[in-house]
């Protein structure tokens, strides 16, 4: 019975053995022919380096330097229109005139009074220098003379008042005024603005006060011209901060020869601040930004990258947990790198740390990647890399 007991317990390790064993080729073989992982399709392009300007950004309205909607004191009917819209004027030019025919028939009035009282003081100062009057009805005359001067003068600047003329050169805007049409004191007869130069009003932090000063470079961009760039200079800044923002008012004055900056416009200010300095760039696509730092994906051959994790395992002590090196071969990999990055630029980013110029940098499909991780190049659509974006529309 023993005997027939080990027999029968052999068979038994025999039958698991081969069970094992096939079953140890049929995974080595699913293992074979599973099909191998593609490489990752992404957009890659070199870290450069440009000199960039310190700036403080802010958002701004064009102002005229003078600006006025020109009315009239007095009522009256319009007689003529001298201007045209969107005319230049000069100042003190002739813009519309009112109906002064009575006016100026009360004022020949007025004028014929005062000269009837300069003829009775003259009359009366020879009788009294005959001693035939008194020296009070002399004195009486004479302020009844200036007092007729004086209406004679009040009627004529009222004659005046009615031709209106324009208190300062500029360019005239769109008048609804026609001749025949009666107005009243204070009713808006055409705008007047002064267009060159013109002023950018901007607020910025209180934070920013020390860095500002009179003379300052600011250069304004306007949707209303993409990709033109208007420079100016500070020409005052406000004595005393906003109490409520915090924010302190800033007047940039700019030259304007073209026309092209219109009073009201939306501005882009930016104040150029300190010396220009040199950064490494790249878009901010390229940076994944995590809790434990920001990092990229350099792109190496996978020699390249098996190379550098075997250094990087060797500064590490050999530590477990350095990334494992990729295969050798002649294919392009990823490896992820720390980096410390530092101000930004439109959509771009300053790298302070981490790279070097000349490196090449994943900048999009970051997401399906890993250390090592095989990537085909396509930069048939490329992440934006401008300095100064304009919106899509443009």
């Amino acid at each position: 019975m023993t005997k027939r007991m080990f027999i029968m317990l052999g068979g038994v390790l025999v039958l698991v053995a081969l069970l094992a064993f096939g079953f140890f080729l049929h995974i080595k073989k699913l293992i074979a022919s599973s099909p191998k992982p593609t490489p990752a399709t992404v957009t890659a392009t070199k870290v450069g380096s440009q000199d960039w300007q310190p700036s403080l950004a802010a958002v701004g309205s064009i102002v005229p330097v003078r600006g006025v909607d020109v009315t009239t004191e007095i009522s009256g009917l319009v007689r003529e229109i001298h201007f045209k819209s969107g005319q230049d004027v000069k100042k003190g030019e002739v813009l519309v005139e009112l109906n002064a025919d009575a006016d100026k028939a009360q004022l020949a009035s007025l004028e014929a009074a005062a000269e009837l009282s300069a003829t009775v003081l003259k009359r009366d100062k020879a009788q009294f220098e005959a001693q035939a009057i008194a020296q009070a009805q002399v004195d009486a005359d004479a302020a009844d003379l200036k007092s007729k001067r004086a209406l004679a003068d009040q009627q004529r600047a009222n004659i005046d008042k009615k031709t209106i003329r324009a208190p300062f050169a500029g360019r005239l805007g769109i008048t609804t005024v026609n001749p025949g049409q009666y107005v009243n004191p204070g009713d808006r007869i055409v705008t007047l603005q002064t267009i060159d130069p013109v002023y950018v009003d901007f607020n910025l932090p209180q934070k920013s006060v020390g860095s500002l000063q009179v003379g300052q470079v600011v250069n304004v961009t306007t949707d209303g011209f993409p990709g033109v760039t208007f420079p100016g200079k500070i020409s005052a800044i406000s004595p005393k901060v906003d109490t409520a923002t915090r924010n302190v008012v800033v007047e940039a004055t700019l030259p304007n020869p073209k026309r092209q900056l219109l009073p009201g416009m939306f501005a882009n200010a930016a104040v150029e601040v300190g010396d220009k300095k040199h950064y490494l760039t790249l878009p901010q696509t390229a940076i994944t930004y995590n809790p434990y730092g920001s990092t990229v994906f350099v792109v190496m051959t996978a020699d390249e990258a098996a190379a550098a994790a075997r250094a990087n395992a060797a500064s590490n002590g050999g530590a477990a947990s350095a990334p494992a090196a990729p295969a050798s071969g002649s294919g392009l990999v990823v490896q992820q790198a720390f980096v410390t990055t530092g101000e930004t630029r439109g959509d771009q980013v300053a790298i302070l740390k981490g790279l070097k110029e000349g490196q090449q940098v994943v900048t999009s499909g970051q997401v399906k990647l890993k250390n090592g991780s095989p990537i085909v190049i396509d930069n048939t659509v490329v992440p934006a890399n401008s300095p100064n974006p304009t919106p899509q529309e443009h």
